[in-house]
């Protein structure tokens, strides 16, 4: 299957825009003080532990997507100058 230009770079964008959007939530569920994601002993809670395997979830998912954005748009950019070195000896 070929993945066009805007899809490739598409789904590279999403697999970024999904580790920078889930780092930063974990940043906060690690330093959360409202006392959803640690208990008054400091053990983690049953919040902690869903928005946690949320995230690790959505990593795996944005990495995967991204790899696929990633390897349409090398295979573009891998096809493009084969296709003006065509260009150029039908000339």
């Amino acid at each position: 299957m070929k993945l066009s230009r805007p899809v490739s770079w598409f789904l590279l964008v999403f697999g970024v825009w999904s580790w920078f959007i889930w780092i930063t939530f974990v940043k906060n569920l690690w330093q959360d003080g409202s006392g959803l994601a640690f208990d008054d002993a400091g053990d983690p809670t049953g919040y902690f532990w869903v928005h946690l395997t949320l995230a690790v979830v959505s990593f795996l998912l944005g990495t995967a997507i991204g790899v696929i954005g990633f390897r349409g748009v090398r295979a573009l950019r891998r096809e493009q100058p084969e296709q003006q070195a065509q260009g150029e000896r039908s000339s």
